[in-house]
């Protein structure tokens, strides 16, 4: 089996997180300025979610073009990722909605942690599947990106009780390490 059907399916749940996501910000009935500052704090964490989905969407595209095959435990390892992915739009909410507040910002770090691993597991299935002489075990070298964030998203979970805009900080830190797509996947591709 070729990856055009874990890929479809992909896209179609990311698209529609995100269309969860948009549709849940509220319109303020006034045409002041003023009228954002209580929708401020939703719309933030939409920008960060949406950016995190368009990361893991980007290095999605960008992993399974490394795919010789898949196998059912590759589909397994995506549906994986997609279950903590599909947690994004009702963490976002809750986290907006409370103004930030620490359980909702805890425990969304838990769900990009989870997420996070869930990344790790579908790259190790990929690697089982394709072999440790493979296209993906060759780029991903000694992945210093997905080593560092996991620990960064943990290291947020644990502040968030005391010092939340630290958490909120570390979620954005790491959003910007993995902003642009894994060059090494692509230089991989290229050779």
């Amino acid at each position: 089996m070729g990856t055009e059907r874990i890929e479809a399916f992909s896209d179609g749940v990311i698209a529609i997180l995100i269309t969860i996501m948009v549709l849940e910000l509220k319109i303020p009935r006034e045409t002041t300025l003023s009228a954002l500052a209580p929708v401020l704090p939703v719309l933030l964490t939409y920008v960060l979610s949406f950016i995190y989905l368009g990361i893991y969407w980007s290095n999605h595209h960008h992993l399974l073009r490394t795919v010789r095959r898949v196998s059912g435990g590759m589909l397994w390892a995506n549906l994986h990722l997609l279950f903590w992915l599909s947690l994004i739009p009702f963490t976002t909410g809750w986290m907006g909605e409370n103004r930030f507040a620490s359980v909702p910002t805890a425990f969304y770090g838990v769900v990009l942690l989870m997420a996070a691993i869930a990344w790790w597991i579908l790259q190790q299935r990929i690697i089982a599947t394709d072999g440790e002489e493979s296209l993906l075990a060759r780029a991903l070298g000694g992945d210093w990106k997905g080593k560092l964030s996991p620990l960064l998203y943990l290291t947020a979970i644990l502040l968030a009780p005391f010092v939340r805009w630290v958490s909120l900080g570390l979620y954005a830190l790491v959003a910007l390490l993995w902003l642009i797509p894994d060059r090494r996947i692509e230089r991989a591709l290229a050779s």
